[in-house]
């Protein structure tokens, strides 16, 4: 059987080579190992250096596989080490790209080019079973015509050979020697069980092969999954708010530093054998809460001083000015000359903050694990100990995104055509995250191809640590982002159903990320469904308790109160419901709950003023008026 030539694209993956093309080694040995060990099959027409950075890895491998003039085969070389520059696992994963056939080696041209020769002559027979060539012709003849077909040939093994084989076998159990049956490395579970959108929708799971998870469990699967906090040092400003102390805060001064007065008066000078307080004395001076210098005090002398300003050295008590009454004033009017104190009864140390007496210095004056709240409280008493940052957690960054060939922008001018649905999740869900204090990446809206889902993913993980999707998670044949996430990222689903309502496709996965420094992280992806009550219910009960314990809060979950029904609810028998509801607090303090209206998943009215999400259980029957249930609070309560 005679066929074309099979075309062969090389890339160079080196910031060295990239720079100085003559110092690539790689890409002549590996051209002319296809020459000569390559039989007649192959034609090296492209090659292309490019650095080790995962964009333009995957830029000039998508160009060579992606469209109709596509590469039967792509070979890569370097970038797959450990170093924090080896970029090549994060670009791309060996295997097949539409009709393209993709191999990555490692970077020393020795290995490289050893590594393509041990698998080189079975290549154009799955290189034109990608490119979809009817091969059962080849097939019928069974594994030898295969064999014969790639030219690799079977010997008998002479007497000496057969002993050897014997030998090999004979210390099998402290000595492997490569004669073993195969060995799977991974386990059933650990493998993808999403659709492969390259088999076609007849072939797609018609029930899904995710197993149900109860709330319970989903929340423990992700709080299991979900990165430790890490501790970053943060300067004390109003952007520390939200933030969660990673360690004890002590004060490096006392609060107050000086012995300062606390109503407005005058300074005296009394004790157990000095003369009495009561009487007319000189005023020597005026003591503001402004810096600089005071004179000292002196017996028989009192200064006029206002509130929080320093004592004057050697005073010891404050007289109230309500106390006093001015007796003489300077010649031009202006000033107290002389005042009478009418009161014997102060005391001293009266009417006087100590130093120290708020806040001692190497006091504790916040523990680790608490948070920095918008109340103002905990950044005040960090200013007042003159603290410039500590140490807290910080906060993921998230990125939103929408999916589906029928959104479009929600602001976009003119009728709706046939199909399309403006995009609500995105704004909502941006305005959700927002309110709970975290910065949030607008990704706009990806569409129903499984390459653009894919690329803009990777992209979403190089400028977020959480990234909230909506919609594609269902069992359409667009429904691509379980099968992107395992197949094209690599990564983990630790749940694709939940049994609630609503909210049942809800999907929860890691995917593993290397930085541009070469740190290993974990990227968390929430797959919300596309409905807008579903997806705002799924964020808070699922996203915010990740985002939270990424932040290092103690207390994950959302805040249970119960509720009193002001109205009877139906139940669902089959799965547990989350109701919006608005919850107000009457004048007793007691907490009472109404439905928003219908609770169709798809309805968007249902959010609105709703505060809160009744925990209704799975079973027959209802929930009576004025019975109490168990509620999620979402927002704050409106007061009577």
């Amino acid at each position: 059987m005679s066929h074309e030539k099979l075309r062969v694209a090389i890339l160079i993956i080196s910031d060295t080579a990239h720079k100085d093309p003559s110092t690539d080694k790689a890409g002549p040995l590996l051209t002319n190992a296809f020459a000569e060990a390559g039989g007649d099959h192959w034609v090296v027409n492209k090659q292309q250096i490019v650095p080790d950075d995962v964009l333009a890895i995957q830029r000039q491998v998508t160009r060579w596989c992606d469209g109709n003039d596509y590469i039967n085969l792509v070979i890569t070389t370097g970038g797959t080490g450990f170093t924090g520059k080896d970029n090549t696992p994060e670009a791309i994963i060996a295997g097949v790209r539409n009709k393209t056939i993709i191999i990555t080696l490692p970077g020393s041209p020795k290995g490289a080019q050893e590594n393509l020769c041990s698998v080189l002559k079975q290549l154009p027979h799955a290189c034109r079973q990608a490119a979809g060539e009817d091969s059962r012709a080849a097939h019928a003849g069974g594994v030898e015509s295969l064999e014969k077909l790639a030219g690799i040939g079977k010997t008998m093994p002479s007497t000496s050979q057969s002993n050897q084989h014997a030998h090999a076998h004979a210390h099998r159990h402290s000595h492997y020697h490569g004669h073993g049956s195969p060995q799977a490395h991974t386990k059933p579970s650990e493998r993808p069980i999403s659709n492969d959108p390259n088999s076609g929708p007849a072939r797609r799971h018609r029930e899904s092969p995710y197993p149900k998870k109860s709330v319970d469990e989903a929340l423990r699967l992700i709080l299991k999954n979900t990165p430790s906090p890490k501790p970053i040092r943060h300067t004390v400003d109003g952007i520390l708010v939200g933030h969660v102390l990673a360690e004890d805060v002590q004060a490096d001064e006392p609060v107050p530093a000086f012995r300062a007065s606390i109503v407005d008066g005058y300074a005296v000078i009394v004790g157990k054998d000095l003369p009495s307080s009561k009487g007319t004395f000189p005023v020597v001076s005026v003591s503001h809460a402004t810096p600089g210098e005071i004179a000292p005090l002196e017996i028989g002398q009192i200064a006029r001083i206002t509130t929080g300003a320093p004592l004057p050295p050697g005073a010891t008590s404050v007289v109230m000015v309500e106390d006093t009454v001015v007796r003489a004033r300077t010649e031009d009017g202006q000033e107290e000359k002389e005042v009478e104190i009418f009161t014997t009864a102060i005391k001293p140390g009266e009417n006087v903050r100590e130093v120290g007496s708020d806040v001692r210095a190497g006091e504790t004056i916040l523990r680790k694990s608490e948070e920095i709240t918008a109340t103002g409280g905990e950044l005040g008493l960090l200013a007042s100990v003159g603290k410039k940052d500590v140490l807290v957690y910080g906060k993921p960054v998230v990125g939103v995104l929408s999916t589906g060939d029928e959104i479009i922008q929600h602001d976009r001018p003119g009728p709706l055509r046939l199909g399309e649905v403006r995009d609500t999740n995105r704004s909502t869900i941006m305005a959700a995250v927002k309110g709970w204090g975290y910065e949030v990446v607008d990704l706009g809206i990806a569409k129903d191809k499984q390459l653009s889902l894919e690329q803009s993913l990777r992209d979403a993980m190089r400028s977020a640590s959480v990234i909230i999707t909506t919609g594609g998670v269902s069992m359409g044949e667009l429904d691509l982002l379980k099968p992107t996430i395992e197949r094209s990222l690599g990564g983990t689903i630790h749940f694709g159903r939940v049994s609630m309502k609503p909210g049942k496709p809800t999907t929860f996965a890691t995917v593993p990320f290397k930085t541009n420094t070469g740190a290993e992280e974990t990227r968390l992806i929430f797959s919300l469904p596309g409905n807008p009550a579903s997806a705002i219910v799924t964020s808070h009960l699922f996203v915010l308790p990740a985002l939270r314990g990424m932040s290092g809060f103690g207390n994950v979950g959302m805040e249970r109160v119960m509720v009193t029904l002001e109205h009877d609810v139906t139940l669902d028998p089959e799965r547990s419901e989350y109701h919006r509801v608005v919850v107000t607090a009457g004048r007793d303090g007691s907490l009472k709950a109404t439905s928003t209206g219908g609770q169709r998943s798809s309805r968007v009215g249902s959010l609105k003023s709703a505060n809160g999400l009744l925990c209704l259980p799975a079973r027959e029957g209802k929930v009576g008026k004025g019975e109490k249930v168990e509620a999620l609070l979402m927002g704050r309560v409106v007061g009577f």
